[in-house]
């Protein structure tokens, strides 16, 4: 697999995601270490469902409307 440095990778960014979304994926590297791996985005692949809410059922809260004797 190809390794890009990070300066390179900003110059010719344009042309790398082209690549990248033709299926030849590559690796960002910074100072010869690799940080990053390109690979093209399948429109198939579901984002990550939402996990906001998710203990909604199991919590109850207090009636406030009733009257406390």
């Amino acid at each position: 697999m190809r390794i890009i440095d990070i300066k390179d990778a900003k110059k010719h960014l344009a042309q790398l995601v082209e690549e990248a979304a033709n299926g030849d994926s590559f690796i960002i590297a910074k100072a010869g270490k690799p940080l990053v791996k390109v690979i093209a985005f399948s429109p198939s692949e579901r984002p990550a469902k939402s996990r906001l809410g998710f203990l909604q059922d199991l919590t109850r809260l207090p009636d406030l409307d009733k009257s406390v004797e």
